[in-house]
Order: structure tokens, then sequence, then C-alpha cells
């Protein structure tokens, strides 16, 4: 499965765990699970780790065209965890199409990445997340 996802800190973030190329039909599952914690939790912040990643497939980068649309103001932060020079440069793409604050950490940071992404949240854990603070979600 190119995409994986778990609910952390209550879910006021969710982690996307994404590799190879996203397919129209990844979105099917994902929206869903955004959509809904958002509708819990008001605003949300995103973890989204890109390793073996390819990009999208036509049907699927026209999927995430409308998501970034209709979800404009609804992500707070967006954290990009990557590891070749493209998926740094989404990161400064994606800025017109939210208003959530982004940053680009590469993979040997992510550690760095997960602390940012839960800084002042309340409840949100000052270290990595352990097995019992998350909740695997659907895609898996």
């Amino acid at each position: 499965m190119p995409v994986t996802m778990r609910e952390v800190a209550n879910g006021k973030i969710l982690e996307i765990h994404a590799t190879g190329k996203l397919k129209k039909e990844d979105y099917t599952e994902f929206v869903p699970v955004v959509e809904h914690l958002i509708q819990r939790n008001g605003k949300l912040r995103i973890l989204l780790d890109l390793h073996d990643f390819h990009g999208w497939k036509m049907g699927a980068l026209w999927e995430d065209l409308k998501f970034d649309a209709k979800h404009f103001k609804d992500i707070e932060r967006l954290a990009m965890v990557g590891e070749k020079k493209w998926h740094s440069w989404m990161s400064v793409f994606c800025k017109p199409f939210t208003t959530a604050e982004i940053r680009y950490f590469k993979h040997y940071d992510s550690e760095r990445a997960h602390l940012w992404i839960s800084e002042g949240l309340a409840g949100a854990p000052v270290e990595l997340p352990s097995a019992g603070a998350v909740r695997e979600l659907h895609g898996s």
C-alpha cells in the first residue's frame, strides 16, 4: 500500500506515510479520514513522510488539487519529511495552496519534524509518540 496513516495527540495530528506513486484510489481512503478529524477537532496538523515516494498519477494529482482547494484553511501545520531534492521543492510549491505553516525535514531529521508538528498542542507528546499514544487508521 502506498499510503498508511495514524492518528496522534487525540486526532490533532495525522501522520501520513506515502511510498511509491499515489493513485486516485488512495484519496478515497485518505480524504474521509482527514475530513473526519477536521470535523471532530478543528484545524489539523499533518506530518507527511515521503519514503521511496515517486509522485502522483494524473488522477491523483487532480484529487490532490481538489483537496487543497477544499481544505485551504483547515490544516494548521504541515511537516514534510523527505529524501529527495524535489521533495523539498514540494514544500515550497504547496505554500500558495494552504494557510498552513509548512516546514521540510530530511529523513535523518524526522525526530525534529515530530517535535515541531506537536509543538504547543495541549496534551501533545513532548517526545516521539509511543506505540500506546498512537492509533492506527485504515489505509495501511
